[in-house]
């Protein structure tokens, strides 16, 4: 049994934020893959289903994001789920929008919700990094995260979403290259190779030959009617 733990605030209010694109993969995940309807559990939202033959629980934390450790732990400590079958999705300012890393273990980097899971869980536990990019002020930070993506970023979201979906099977049994090679397979597609087949151009029309032009005099042609 493996926990997912998708990162995020709870509300309307901030469910647009990029700091709520954790909240945004594992829903993705729920959707596609059967899981059952989210229930409120452990101070936060729950969902359990099956990737392959892995039995996995998804959590959001309800207890706003840097409080998230707390409902984590208690997930885990229900579930007697070690801190190394804990995955955790969440927004990365270091890395560049549409990109995505896979990380075990390591400092939280100053992320509050990783570094409320730290206190409660340690550090060993994967984390899949999910770029926002940098607004360039340290001093912007915040307003940076709790503000809604722009609607430039819908395509690329839904791409990366997408991709950790697809790949999400591979993830829970292990097979990180193949889930990492998921994602790149709908962010960043493989370009047509140049030696591919042109598309066959429409066979041609047969062309039309004129009439030949009629010389004969109206006479001659009232002439030769009376001749049929």
């Amino acid at each position: 049994m493996q926990l997912w733990v998708g990162l995020g605030n709870p509300g309307a209010k901030y469910a647009g934020n990029r700091h709520n694109i954790g909240f945004m993969a594992v829903d993705r995940i729920a959707a596609d893959h059967g899981f059952r309807p989210w229930k409120a559990r452990f101070q936060g939202q729950v969902s359990e289903g099956r990737l392959g033959s892995d039995r996995v629980i998804l959590l959001k934390p309800e207890t706003f994001m840097n409080l998230s450790g707390q409902s984590v732990r208690a997930a885990a400590d229900f579930y007697k789920i070690p801190v190394g079958d804990i995955t955790v999705f969440h927004d990365e300012l270091d890395i560049a929008p549409s990109k995505m890393r896979l990380k075990h273990g390591g400092g939280h980097a100053g992320h509050n919700g990783l570094r409320s899971i730290h206190a409660h869980m340690g550090e060993a536990y994967r984390r899949i990094r999910l770029g926002i990019g940098h607004p360039g002020d340290k001093a912007q930070v915040a307003n940076y995260v709790l503000a809604d993506f722009a609607k430039a970023d819908r395509d690329w979201i839904d791409d990366l979403l997408r991709g950790i979906s697809d790949g999400a099977p591979a993830l829970a049994a292990g097979e990180e290259q193949k889930f990492l090679n998921a994602v790149s397979l709908r962010t960043h597609p493989p370009r047509s190779s140049a030696g591919t087949h042109p598309e066959r151009a429409p066979a041609p029309k047969p062309e039309t030959q004129p009439a030949p032009e009629d010389s004969r005099t109206p006479m001659q042609k009232l002439a030769d009617r009376f001749r049929r």
